[in-house]
């Protein structure tokens, strides 16, 4: 199996119309098909659009909840064929509780889950969390999967990382409204792009932000999907509308340009942190 990937990411707008969501899904898988991609991040919320927990949006319905084995997700395994993709949805899962997920799938079925684990303030009332953080095997090599603020905490990543995943992908509905100025803004954009760097330079893994764009009730999205490299180099991105980032890497050469790189994973000294 070659270790060279083509690997794209989407910033779109999906909202509540699943038709229009599959849709859009539709086009960006062909897209990606047409730019030679082996992987493909849909953000947060691909099927349904995001949920929101702050009374001023003013929004009173939630994401359409659905199964873990429901149709629309054996309908992006089957647009996905020879693809890896993932994407994001809110879950009517079978213990009662409803979760923010994510899976990856390609035509031949899901491949791995995952329910976000880390909650903004007010999210407990709408979503159980998840409660793990696990790689799984795909076409391509070995992935893991983080939603959102899961990616603000150094540890989701890093257990990934530690079991043996190459590329996270990570599916957001990041905003840019976190408050009224431009300062407020701008800082949300930067939080972004410093955490996906972050998380992939620490790891030396290939990290993978999607996110959503536009707006929904109010609440405005960054945007700004990108693929980023083992050195924390941002290799392919998007700006705040609506597109396709796309990067060729090569998962062996990871870091890029390294002769004699340091491994983090390796060089770790779990005995002298205390309780983390």
């Amino acid at each position: 199996m070659s270790s060279l990937v083509r690997i794209a990411t989407v910033a779109a707008h999906f909202g509540r119309d699943l038709e229009f969501d599959m849709r859009r899904i539709a086009f960006f898988v062909d897209d990606a098909r047409r730019a030679g991609a082996s992987v493909l991040v849909f953000p947060d919320g691909t099927l349904g659009g995001c949920h929101f927990t702050l009374p001023r949006t003013g929004c009173d319905t939630l994401p359409p909840a659905l199964g873990s084995d429901d149709k629309h997700l054996h309908r992006i395994a089957g647009l996905a064929a020879e693809m890896v993709v993932c994407a994001g949805y809110h879950e009517a899962a079978d213990d009662g509780n409803w979760y923010n997920s994510a899976v990856c799938v390609t035509g031949d079925g899901i491949l791995g889950r995952h329910r976000q684990v880390h909650q903004p303030s007010g999210e407990p009332s709408i979503h159980a969390a998840g409660d793990r953080f696990a790689a799984f095997d795909t076409p391509v090599g070995r992935f893991g999967m983080v939603i959102d603020y899961d990616k603000v905490f150094p540890e989701s990543a890093r257990t990934l990382a530690l079991d043996g995943a190459r590329v996270v992908a990570c599916l957001s509905a990041w905003p840019a409204a976190g408050g009224r100025t431009t300062e407020s803004r701008d800082r949300q954009a930067r939080l972004f792009d410093l955490y996906d760097c972050a998380r992939a330079a620490e790891n030396q893994i290939v990290f993978v932000s999607a996110n959503q764009t536009g707006s929904l009730h109010g609440v405005r999205f960054v945007g700004q999907a990108k693929v980023v490299d083992s050195g924390g180099v941002i290799r392919a991105r998007t700006g705040a509308r609506p597109a396709l980032a796309v990067a060729e890497l090569d998962l062996d050469a990871q870091p890029p340009g390294a002769r004699h790189a340091p491994r983090h994973l390796d060089e770790r000294r779990p005995d002298s942190y205390a309780s983390v």
